[in-house]
C-alpha cells in the first residue's frame, strides 16, 4: 500500500511539473503606449524592451517580436505579445499589442 502512495505522489508530482511552464521573456507592457508609428525607432524600441524573442522579415520589412507566456497548474495563465514592423530607415511603421493583463 505504500508503494501505491508513492507512486500515486510522484505522478502527481510529475504532473504539476508538467503543467507549468513559461515561453519568452517578460516585458514591460506599460512602455507600449510609447510607441510611435513613423517616430518611434528600432534603437528607442531596443533599449525599452530589450532583445526580441524572434525577428525576421515580412514582406520586405523587419519585424520583432516580444512574447510573454506563462501557465500554471494553480492559477490563471498570463499572455503578453508585441509584434512591431520597422521600415528600412529602421523607424517603426505599425505594431500589435495582446495582453491577458487588465490596466
Amino acid at each position: 500500500m505504500t508503494k501505491n502512495r508513492l507512486d500515486f505522489a510522484l505522478i502527481f508530482f510529475l504532473f504539476f511539473l508538467m503543467s507549468c511552464g513559461t515561453v519568452g521573456k517578460n516585458f514591460n507592457g506599460s512602455q507600449v503606449r510609447s510607441i510611435q508609428n513613423n517616430i518611434t525607432s528600432q534603437i528607442e524600441i531596443l533599449d525599452r524592451f530589450g532583445l526580441p524573442f524572434k525577428d525576421g522579415i515580412e514582406n520586405g520589412q523587419v519585424i520583432w517580436t516580444y512574447q510573454f507566456d506563462q501557465w500554471n497548474f494553480l492559477g490563471p495563465a498570463e499572455s503578453k505579445d508585441l509584434v512591431i514592423l520597422f521600415d528600412d530607415k529602421s523607424i517603426v511603421t505599425a505594431y500589435r499589442f495582446t495582453t491577458t493583463e487588465s490596466d
